[in-house]
């Protein structure tokens, strides 16, 4: 069973690495591998916008650089008042590393939703599509 209120934890511990001085948005995930471990991302702004990378490629890309590349959930957490979803590029990019990848948006431990990436992300364009 996936203990939320922990990954929750950890992405709001990983806010603290954002480098947002353009938006002053900061966001923190924390992803969850089938080998039971845990990476962390933060958002890390470029004044050339197109240069900006969300949180949840950064914990991603965290786990796939530790050859960790079974991702179950991912839990996203910001400075906003409300829930925070990602990106249709995060979301694409999770759909490349699982197709039932479960999406935690959180305002709080106790305050969070939880998705499915399917929900998310409807007729994804998958590696099975380019061949």
């Amino acid at each position: 069973m996936i203990n939320y209120k922990n990954l929750i934890k950890e992405a709001k511990y990983a806010m603290q690495f954002s480098y947002s001085p353009y938006s002053n948005f900061k966001v923190g995930a924390c992803v969850l591998t089938k080998s039971n471990k845990t990476y962390i991302g933060a958002n890390i702004e470029n004044a050339s916008y197109g240069a900006t990378i969300c949180a949840e490629r950064v914990a991603i890309d965290n786990a796939i650089m530790n050859n960790d590349k079974e991702i179950i959930c991912i839990a996203i957490m910001s400075s906003g008042n409300d829930f925070t979803f990602p990106c249709g590029i995060c979301r694409q990019v999770m759909a490349e590393f699982s197709n039932n990848i479960e999406i935690v948006v959180a305002k709080n431990e106790e305050d969070y939703k939880i998705y499915n990436i399917q929900e998310l992300l409807t007729h994804s364009f998958l590696s099975k599509d380019i061949k």
